[in-house]
């Protein structure tokens, strides 16, 4: 991407003997919602890091608006962090917090007035300026760190799973705030995160990391509908993931077909026992072992009634999906 505000070409990092990255790629675009998507350990947070300098990469560059800056300082980066606990300074107001890097860089009493007013107003919070970070619940706070962060005038903001502190439903909540923020702010956010609902809630772009490399990169609807591996059919969504000798194969629970075996024979080749039929919350769940113990059970999502009132525990049935939905890996 040769316009690409954030460049990594080749990013390793090693801790000792154990190889965190290993030859990271990356492109982000201004004003593009990229979320790094993978479990704990697989190497999002040290990503986020030597972007922002806060770490060095063993090799490989980092580059910004077509500058090299991987030997850079955070303080000399157009990058700004928001982490998950938000870091305001307990003792300043909101407003001071808000302007403390305006003051940093020698802004006008006049221009920091102009920019906290303005940015409040962005975050929807209006006429908090003069309260206290204790006065604050963790949604508006969330929100006063990324009205801080972006005071500067960065047009990049990287984020370390800012809602993990939230609870469930305030964290839903905050996910539609958010997008809609940074679309406002007209800045390119690049965002951590081990919860693939959010991912695919937030993002323009998700880059699904597994083990220190990138496993995919690709649009939500790239990444969901069109999996590379098994392993990102399996993380990213519901899938199920049918173990061989040679390999494995992953099968999103929603495209999983059942018929009667006098229908004929199932295209998979395989059979099961249903186990489990429940209609619950707008979609049949159906559990089946399939039989001959290779590949132990599947599940199946749908959303019509019938499929649970056909098939009933302890029926026999065939097993099938079309070969178009069937993603094969060879360490699964």
């Amino acid at each position: 991407m040769s316009d690409a505000l954030l460049s990594l070409r080749g990013i390793t990092k090693s801790y000792g003997e154990t190889e965190v990255l290993r030859g990271l790629d990356l492109d982000v675009a201004a004003g593009e919602f990229v979320t790094l998507l993978g479990p704990s350990g697989c190497g999002k947070t040290t990503t986020l890091r030597i972007i922002a300098g806060l770490e060095s990469p063993d090799s490989g560059t980092v580059t910004l608006s077509g500058e090299d800056v991987t030997s850079l300082p955070p303080n000399r980066r157009a990058v700004n962090t928001v982490f998950q606990n938000y870091a305001l300074f307990p003792h300043m107001s909101v407003e001071r917090n808000i302007a403390y890097a305006l003051r940093l860089r020698g802004a006008s009493k006049s221009e920091i007035r102009e920019t906290v007013s303005r940015l409040l107003s962005l975050v929807r919070l209006d006429g908090y300026g003069k309260r206290m970070p204790s006065e604050l619940s963790g949604g508006q706070s969330q929100r006063i760190a990324i009205a801080r962060a972006v005071a500067s005038g960065t047009k990049l903001l990287l984020l370390d799973e800012p809602l993990g502190a939230l609870d469930l439903q305030l964290r839903r909540a905050m996910q539609s705030e958010l997008k809609s923020l940074q679309k406002a702010l007209g800045i390119a956010f690049v965002y951590i995160t081990h919860d693939q609902e959010e991912a695919l809630s937030l993002s323009d772009r998700v880059a699904v990391m597994r083990a220190g490399t990138f496993e995919q990169i690709g649009t939500i609807t790239e990444v969901y509908e069109s999996p590379r591996t098994a392993y990102v059919a399996r993380f990213v969504g519901e899938a199920n993931v049918l173990r061989g000798e040679s390999g494995s194969i992953a099968v999103r629970q929603e495209h999983v077909r059942l018929s009667a075996p006098e229908s004929g024979a199932s295209e998979s080749g395989l059979r099961g026992t249903v186990t489990s039929s429940i209609f619950a919350g707008g979609q049949a769940r159906i559990t089946v072992e399939l039989s001959g113990g290779e590949y132990g059970g599947v599940e199946i999502v749908s959303s019509s009634v019938g499929l649970a009132r056909n098939f009933a525990v302890g029926d026999t049935v065939n097993v099938s999906w079309g070969a178009e939905y069937a993603v094969t890996d060879d360490d699964g």
